[in-house]
């Protein structure tokens, strides 16, 4: 809202119009030394690799590579990252204490046709010199990523217009996500209230609850992410549309009998689908015609 260049006010009296301090508009953040952000780059790879490594776990890895760290430093850095181990313990992922959790809904269910469940997660994306948060909202059935928004702090504006966004789009039965502030906050759950989604969050002692979407995360990050080294957050926005576009769109999937999710979740093709069904009879009598002489037994 400021005016630098060549303004009609002087910034003393924008500063004052704005309710903000004239000092804070030379302030330049310091940004993260090398080692903080090659640190948290590592933990990232052993994270997304072994995603049911907690702190002590991590520490110790990073300790037989030579790196000369305590559990707290690996703890404060995977806070900042937003990330924990997803294995048994009191939390999955920290949350305020004041915020209301919703039960595992999920515990007999599986995903059986498009919008029947949506899982959303949060996960760390390196840059050259720092890092992002990506969240992504998928479609279990299909696997499809529904929306996703990068942001560079995890503040919970950027999640609530991935949900915003996903639910122009449609509306699920169930929507699951971990116990994080992000999702037990009173801003996240009424938007789903409001749109009438049943609330589901990842239970206590359950490891494999968002299995789906931590597949997603190790899919986007092996097959873009660790390829590339973003130098500017422009770069990489630019560059994980183009994979998420890919991934939805041009990607074959193992578990969908090699369709994309957006065969699936689009165009309706039942993931158990062939891929290249048989030929009935009569595309076989059209072939005989289209060869002429030549038949075909």
């Amino acid at each position: 809202m400021l005016e630098w260049d060549k303004p009609e006010l002087p910034l003393a009296t924008q500063a004052y119009i704005l309710s903000i301090s004239r000092s804070s508009l030379y302030y330049k953040p310091v940004p993260p030394s090398a080692e903080e952000v090659t640190l948290k780059h590592r933990i990232d790879e052993i994270y997304t690799k072994r995603p049911y490594y907690g702190s002590r776990r991590i520490t110790v890895t990073l300790k037989l590579e030579g790196w000369d760290v305590d559990r707290k430093r690996v703890q404060r850095a995977m806070r900042e990252m937003g990330i924990a181990g997803v294995g048994p313990g009191p939390n999955l992922s920290k949350r305020n204490m004041a915020h209301k959790i919703y039960p595992y809904l999920l515990g007999n269910i599986t995903a059986s046709w498009r919008n029947h469940v949506w899982g959303i997660d949060i996960t760390y994306v390196r840059l050259k010199h720092g890092w992002m948060y990506l969240v992504a909202v998928i479609d279990w059935y299909s696997r499809y990523v529904v929306s996703w928004q990068l942001e560079q702090t995890l503040e919970i504006d950027f999640v609530l217009r991935a949900v915003k966004m996903a639910l122009q789009k449609a509306k699920p039965e169930i929507w699951n996500s971990d116990q994080g502030s992000h999702f037990t906050s009173t801003q996240y759950t009424d938007l789903l209230k409001e749109a009438s989604v049943r609330i589901s969050m990842d239970g206590k002692n359950r490891a494999l609850d968002n299995i789906f979407t931590e597949r997603l995360w190790r899919t986007i990050k092996n097959e873009e992410v660790y390829l590339n080294e973003y130098s500017s957050p422009k770069e990489a926005r630019q560059s994980i549309t183009k994979y998420i576009g890919f991934y939805n769109c041009g990607r074959p999937h193992q578990s969908l009998n090699y369709h994309t999710p957006a065969e699936v979740y689009l165009d309706g093709i039942a993931p158990e689908s062939p891929l290249f069904p048989p030929p009935s009879p009569e595309n076989m009598e059209i072939g005989r015609l289209e060869i002429g002489s030549v038949s075909i037994a």
